[in-house]
């Protein structure tokens, strides 16, 4: 199982130069917590950066700072982890684990944004994967009965 087969693709995104208030109103608009930040590289959007609803708060609001004097590059974080497409959904929750982040962005070889893994896309998985498997010993036991019936 490759995370790129299970990550969401439909990510909001924002530029460095991205105002905040424009960051706040899109979180909004797309009832999301955090936008993906991107550079435009020969036609690849590479995500450099994440911000988040959080890093407006810590970063801005609770310093009584004024919105209007940042843009989204100024606040966030200064090192991406992203993870490729191809990497494993066990590889990608060491990832994540390792570097104590609940989303990360997913990469193609060229380094462009594929889309993004939260830790609550991950628990849906594998509650998804669970439930799969624990549906396997009441069939077993069905089956065994069914064979020996006859």
């Amino acid at each position: 199982m490759s995370i790129g087969e299970y990550c969401n693709r439909e990510v909001v995104l924002a530029t460095r130069k991205t105002s905040i208030m424009e960051a706040a109103q899109l979180m909004r608009q797309y009832h999301v917590g955090d936008l993906v930040v991107v550079d435009l590289v020969e036609g690849e959007r590479v995500p450099v950066g994440i911000v988040t609803d959080r890093d407006i708060v810590i970063e801005i609001i609770a310093k009584s700072l004024s919105v209007n004097d940042f843009t989204v590059g100024e606040i966030m974080g200064p090192q991406l982890i992203s993870v490729q497409e191809t990497a494993g959904v066990i590889e990608t929750i060491r990832l994540m684990r390792a570097n104590g982040i609940r989303r990360i962005p997913v990469i193609n070889q060229e380094g462009g944004l594929v889309g993004i893994m939260s830790v609550d896309d991950m628990l849906d998985l594998l509650a998804e994967e669970l439930t799969a498997l624990a549906k396997v010993a009441p069939r077993e036991q069905a089956r065994e009965a069914q064979i020996r019936e006859s």
